[in-house]
């Protein structure tokens, strides 16, 4: 048994497994990927804190600004805590070799970001990302050779195991050997990550399916906010790879087939720097309005000149050259929105303590909630650092102050029994076709507009498919990375997923940041819906409830760019 077990090994994982051992826990780190493949390492444009090196800037105006990008649903200790930390923390990640692009005067360079008041965003040239992740790996392996620290590489994470109310580990499918394996800890932190995959376009990895947000509603635990799916406004045509934010940052413009900048009709003081949801929305009414290109918009980097796009934008011009076939520095680049980033999940305090005694979550798996109804670019890899680092110290405090939980074999054998009446079935569907519905659907029927007829409609469509789940068939009954099983596991996530996030947001019968109803209700309904969703799961299915957002400073205004 370990003191401490974190699930998943990206920004929050390894932030949170780091803070855990150095805190003086004995820390398992279980991975379904190499952590250096998480899909934090694709995070491109850059990461917030209020340094004040490119303009003035303060830790309240770095809140404010995501109080309001919220659209009022942030919880706002919250959100102050991420300002007022985020310093501190970045200068960390410089002091362990974050190689951070820096200004002519030496200091770590900031650009601007959407919705953001001053130029707050630290930055790796486009691949933030890529370097938080190695450094935060070679730092999770300098502790692993001082132990105790072990990392469970290729471990597929499958259930919770709870006894008498508290968390005392997590079953998982061993990738490499086979079977399952039952990985105790004192302190359980969920940091697995997104659910982008649930939609056929979008940016976020196969990995990302929503594994650590089903395992604990299945477990009981409440999930927070699951309507709110952020769709960024810059996702490469046709493939939907990500192009960074930061290429708007450096001052690239978003033009349709007639060449017009048409973000001045829709924000025209903010521009192509408006929040992500008001720019998507603006993206879609251009395409919908047969404005746009072959179904995209147009990001056009050409004014920039080469030599800003191959200093500051190398990677977004390699990677629409190599997708799309567009060379930046002469062409610009076909765009639309496509799903990126779920501001709900499990619902924590501001430690990332759930519920359930033992059991953290920390990074996109977990509601915090600091993005509200919509995030700002370069929020969320602040949030995996700052509340991952807060997690692991409060695992680690609880596990070292905790007896071991009782762990009997009943979680480990119930599993195995349901593993093996599903390997053991020899017909049925394949789990492919059933997911590529599931993804085709949701982007149709809950994409960036939300209309009461599709949603409704979007519920029988889940409800058949999981009725075709019932008797889908594993045909690959081996044991070394039987990727067959696997995809049906997280099939079942997503599922679940599906259904709580269609069901919130019919209930949710206003307009508010990524959940947008122009038809029957465009305008936001503070006096009924200035509260947080709650799901539950139940014998019938999930349950709905709401709970107050914690309000410190600022009252909901007029949301304008």
């Amino acid at each position: 048994m370990h003191d401490v077990v974190v699930v998943g090994a990206g920004c929050a994982g390894m932030r949170a497994a780091i803070e855990a051992f150095d805190t003086g826990a004995d820390v398992g780190v279980v991975s379904k990927l190499h952590p250096t493949r998480s899909h934090s390492g694709a995070a491109e444009g850059g990461i917030n804190a209020a340094l004040g090196n490119s303009a003035e800037d303060s830790p309240e105006k770095h809140a404010f600004d995501t109080v309001k990008g919220s659209d009022y649903l942030g919880d706002q200790d919250a959100i102050e805590i991420l300002a007022n930390e985020a310093p501190g923390d970045i200068y960390q990640l410089e002091h362990w070799g974050c190689v951070f692009s820096r200004n002519d005067e030496g200091k770590l360079a900031q650009r601007p970001f959407g919705a953001a008041g001053s130029p707050r965003t630290v930055y790796s040239a486009d691949i933030t990302g890529h370097v938080l992740i190695h450094v935060l790996y070679e730092q999770t392996m300098k502790r692993a050779a001082q132990g105790p620290l072990h990392v469970y590489e290729e471990f597929f994470a499958w259930r919770l195991a709870i006894e008498g109310g508290r968390c005392v580990g997590v079953i998982c499918w061993d990738l490499v050997n086979g079977g399952l394996k039952l990985v105790t800890g004192k302190s359980i932190v969920l940091a697995t990550g997104g659910m982008g995959r649930i939609y056929r376009a979008t940016t976020n990895a196969y990995a990302c399916n929503g594994d650590g947000m089903a395992m604990a509603l299945r477990a009981g635990l409440p999930l927070k906010d699951m309507e709110f799916m952020q769709f960024h406004p810059t996702t490469l045509y046709p493939s939907g790879v990500l192009i960074t934010e930061g290429c708007r940052g450096e001052g690239g413009f978003l033009i349709n087939r007639d060449g017009e900048r048409f973000m001045a009709r829709y924000a025209p003081n903010a521009l192509e720097l408006a929040s992500r949801d008001v720019v998507s929305r603006s993206e879609t009414t251009e395409i919908e309005g047969g404005r746009g290109v072959n179904g995209s918009v147009l990001l056009d980097l050409r004014h920039l000149g080469a030599e800003r796009i191959l200093t500051r934008l190398p990677g977004s011009r390699e990677l629409a050259m190599t997708f799309a076939g567009v060379d930046p520095i002469y062409d610009p680049i076909p765009v639309r929105p496509g799903a990126h980033y779920h501001m709900g999940g499990v619902a924590t305090d501001n430690w990332g303590a759930t519920e359930v005694d033992g059991l953290y979550a920390a990074g996109e798996v977990a509601c915090v909630s600091v993005h509200g109804a919509n995030r700002l670019g370069g929020n969320s890899l602040m949030e995996t650092i700052t509340f991952g680092r807060r997690a692991g110290q409060a695992a680690a405090e609880h596990a070292l102050s905790s007896s071991p939980g009782s762990i009997s074999g009943a979680p480990l054998a119930d599993a195995e029994r349901d593993l093996g009446r599903l390997l053991a079935r020899k017909e049925g569907e394949r789990p492919w076709k059933i997911r590529d519905e599931l993804g085709s659907s949701m982007l149709e029927n809950f994409g960036v507009f939300r209309y009461g007829e599709r949603m409704a409609k979007q519920l029988e469509i889940i409800a058949g498919l999981r009725e075709r789940f019932e008797n889908v068939v594993v045909e690959d009954k081996g044991d070394v990375f039987n990727t067959d099983l696997t995809g049906a596991i997280e099939l079942g996530y997503m599922l679940d997923l599906a259904w709580v996030m269609v069901q919130a947001g019919i209930a949710r019968t206003e307009s508010r940041g990524a959940h947008s109803r122009p038809a029957d209700f465009p305008e936001r309904d503070d006096e009924k819906f200035l509260k947080h969703s709650i799901t539950r799961w139940t014998d019938d299915g999930p349950e709905l409830s709401d709970q107050e957002v914690r309000m410190t400073k600022w009252q909901p205004e007029v949301r304008s760019y």
